[in-house]
C-alpha cells in the first residue's frame, strides 16, 4: 500500500493566479493607451517634434518601451504559480535508496575561510541518508595544503560528530551553527533535560574547539600557487569503519591540475572534473551541488529530493530539484535585497508551474545522466564516445550507470591513476566537455546556461521549498560586494541574451513559449539600468516648448 501512495503533490495557487491574470489585463490595457498616445504625438504633431523637447520625449518613450518589454517577460512567472508538498515517509527502505554524490567547491582559503568550508563538508556528511550511499567530494581549486589539512581534521571530528547527531536526532548538523545558536537542538525534550545528553554535548563542544585550533594552528609548507598538479585523496580508510554503530560516508579531496597555459573555466571546470572523477569512483546516479559557504541547515533535503527523483510519473524527464537559497547573515533591513526575495518566493514558483525553475548555482540535486545530454545517447561506438567524452575507457564504461566502484576495496584505485588522468588540465582538449557535456563554459553564469540547455533538450525541473530552510549560506551585506557580485551576474546573464543561446531565438522551437519568456526575463533584466539613465537625463534637457510627456486624464 505504501508504494501506491504518491511521493509528492502540487497545488495550483488559484487565487494568486486569478489576481495575476487580472493585473495583466488591466496593466496591458493601460500600456496600450500609453503607446497609442506616444504614436499620436510622433505622427500627428510634426510641428512640436524638434529640439530638446523631442529628445526628451524620445528618451521617455525609449524608457517606457524597455520597461514594458521587461514587464511583459516578467508576467510569464505569474501565469501558473504552484506549491509542492512531499512525503518522505513514503520512500522505500534505506537499502533501496539510490546513492548520492555531494559536490562542494572552494577556490581560495583566504576569501573562503577553511573552517567555514569544513563546516559545510561536515553538514553534508551528516545528511539524513544511508551513509554507505553518501559520497562527499570537495574540490579545492587553489590546491591549498591548508584545505587538505582541514579535510583530514574534519574527517577525524566527523567520527564523533555524526554519531552524536544520530543518537540525539540533531536537526542542525552544521557544528558552527549548532554551537552558536541559543536554543536547544534536541528534538526530544527529554534529551534536553538528560544529563547524558548534556555531558555528550559538552564533550563534543570541546572536541569541536580542538578541531578549530588544529585548523588555526596549521602552518603552510608552501606558498599559494595558481599552477599546481592534481591531488586526489580518499580520506576514508575503511568503509566498514564506524563509531557507536554509525557508519561514515566517504570523503574525497580533489584538487584538479591547473596551468596558466590551459583555461580552467572557473566553477564550471571544477564541477566537470568532479563529475568525471566521481564517475569512476562512486558513480552515484544523483548529485548534490553546494557552494562552500552554503551548509546543510536541515538533514532531510536528500529524502525530499528523492520524493521527486523516484516518482515514476516524473523521474524519466526530471533533471534536477532546486531548493531556494536562504542566508543566515541577513540584517532586518536588507537594503540590498541580498536574500533575493522575489526570485525564490515568486519567480521560481511560477516557473515550477511551467516546466521547472532555473538552476541556481547551489542547493540542487541533479540526475547525473542529464549532464551527459544527447552525447550519451548517440550509440555505442567507442570512437564516437571518445570524441565526446575523452579517452578514458573507465569513464566511458561508467556511462551506462552500472559501473560503480568500491572506493576502498577496489585495488585498481590504490594509486588513483584514472582519477588523476581525468583531473588533468589537458583531458578536455578535443572533447565536447563544456560544450555539449557537463556544465557549460559559454558563460560566467554556468548554472543559468546549463539549466537553460537542459530545458531546451526536454528535461524538466521542480522547485522544493520546505517550511524549514534546507540550506543556509552567507550573503553579501555591503555595497562593494553587492556591486561586484551583481556586475558578474548581470553581465553574464545579459551575455546569454545576445549570443546564440538567446532565449527568444534558441528557445521557442525547443520549449514552451512561457518558459522562454521566463528565461528571457533573466537575461534582459539588466536592461533596467537604461531607463534609469534615460529618465535621469530628461530633467537636464530643456522642456520650455511645453510638450506634455503624459496626457492629462482629468
Amino acid at each position: 500500500m505504501k508504494s501506491l501512495l504518491p511521493l509528492n503533490t502540487f497545488h495550483v495557487q488559484n487565487l494568486q493566479l486569478i489576481v495575476n491574470r487580472l493585473h495583466l489585463l488591466l496593466h496591458s490595457t493601460a500600456l496600450a493607451f500609453l503607446f497609442y498616445y506616444r504614436f499620436c504625438f510622433l505622427f500627428q504633431l510634426p510641428q512640436n517634434r524638434q529640439g530638446y523637447g523631442l529628445l526628451s520625449w524620445l528618451l521617455v518613450f525609449a524608457s517606457e518601451t524597455i520597461l514594458s518589454f521587461v514587464w511583459i517577460l516578467d508576467q510569464a512567472f505569474r501565469w501558473r504559480p504552484i506549491s509542492r508538498s512531499v512525503f518522505p515517509e513514503r520512500l522505500p527502505e534505506d537499502h533501496k535508496l539510490p546513492p548520492i554524490d555531494v559536490f562542494i567547491c572552494t577556490a581560495d582559503p583566504t576569501k573562503e575561510p577553511t573552517l567555514d568550508v569544513m563546516n559545510t563538508v561536515l553538514s553534508a556528511m551528516a545528511l539524513d541518508y544511508p551513509p554507505e550511499k553518501l559520497h562527499v567530494y570537495l574540490s579545492d581549486d587553489g590546491g591549498s595544503p591548508l584545505t587538505l589539512h582541514g579535510v583530514r581534521e574534519a574527517w577525524k571530528f566527523a567520527r564523533c560528530w555524526l554519531p552524536f547527531c544520530t543518537r540525539y536526532k540533531i536537526k542542525n548538523r552544521c557544528p558552527k551553527a549548532y554551537f552558536s545558536a541559543s536554543e536547544d537542538h534536541a528534538d526530544d525534550a527529554d534529551f534536553a533535560r538528560s544529563s547524558l545528553y548534556l555531558a555528550d554535548k559538552h564533550k563534543i563542544k570541546e572536541q569541536y574547539e580542538g578541531f578549530k585550533e588544529e585548523i588555526k594552528a596549521f602552518r603552510k609548507d608552501r606558498p599559494f600557487s595558481r599552477d599546481h598538479p592534481s591531488v586526489i585523496e580518499v580520506i576514508q580508510e575503511s568503509i566498514t569503519d564506524d563509531v557507536d554503530n554509525v557508519k561514515m560516508p566517504v570523503l574525497v579531496y580533489v584538487s584538479r591540475e591547473k596551468k596558466a597555459s590551459h583555461p580552467h573555466h572557473f566553477k564550471a571546470g571544477a564541477l566537470n572534473v568532479l563529475l568525471r572523477v566521481s564517475s569512476v569512483m562512486s558513480n552515484s546516479p544523483y548529485i548534490l551541488v553546494l557552494d562552500c559557504d552554503m551548509f546543510c541547515n536541515d538533514p532531510t533535503s536528500a529524502r525530499y529530493a528523492m520524493c521527486f527523483h523516484l516518482d515514476p510519473k516524473m523521474s524519466s524527464s526530471l533533471s534536477f530539484v532546486q531548493f531556494p537559497q536562504k542566508f543566515h547573515n541577513i540584517s532586518k533591513n536588507d537594503i540590498y535585497d541580498s536574500q533575493l526575495r522575489s526570485l525564490f518566493s515568486l519567480q521560481w514558483q511560477g516557473m515550477d508551474g511551467l516546466k521547472g525553475p532555473v538552476m541556481s548555482g547551489t542547493g540542487f540535486y541533479i540526475k547525473r545522466a542529464s549532464l551527459f545530454g544527447n552525447c550519451a545517447r548517440k550509440g555505442s561506438d567507442l570512437l564516437q564516445q571518445k570524441e565526446q567524452f575523452g579517452s578514458s575507457n573507465e569513464f566511458i564504461r561508467s556511462l551506462d550507470g552500472n559501473n560503480t566502484s568500491d572506493l576502498v576495496s577496489d585495488q585498481k584505485y590504490a594509486f588513483l591513476e584514472e582519477p588523476h588522468f581525468l583531473a588533468s588540465c589537458s583531458y578536455e582538449i578535443g572533447t565536447k566537455w563544456g560544450e555539449e557535456v557537463g556544465f557549460l563554459y559559454y558563460s560566467v553564469v554556468e548554472d543559468y546556461l546549463t539549466g537553460f540547455v537542459l530545458h531546451s533538450d526536454g528535461w524538466t525541473s521542480v522547485f522544493c521549498e520546505p517550511s524549514k530552510p534546507q540550506f543556509l549560506g552567507t550573503a553579501t551585506t555591503n555595497l562593494n560586494d553587492v556591486l561586484i557580485q551583481g556586475t558578474r551576474w548581470y553581465s553574464g546573464l545579459f551575455e546569454n541574451g545576445i549570443n546564440r543561446f538567446c532565449p527568444l531565438i534558441y528557445g521557442p522551437t525547443r520549449m514552451p513559449l512561457l518558459q522562454c519568456l521566463c528565461f528571457a526575463w533573466l537575461t534582459y533584466f539588466p536592461l533596467y539600468c537604461l531607463p534609469l539613465w534615460c529618465l535621469a537625463t530628461v530633467p537636464q534637457l530643456s522642456l520650455l516648448n511645453g510638450i506634455p510627456l503624459y496626457p492629462k486624464l482629468f
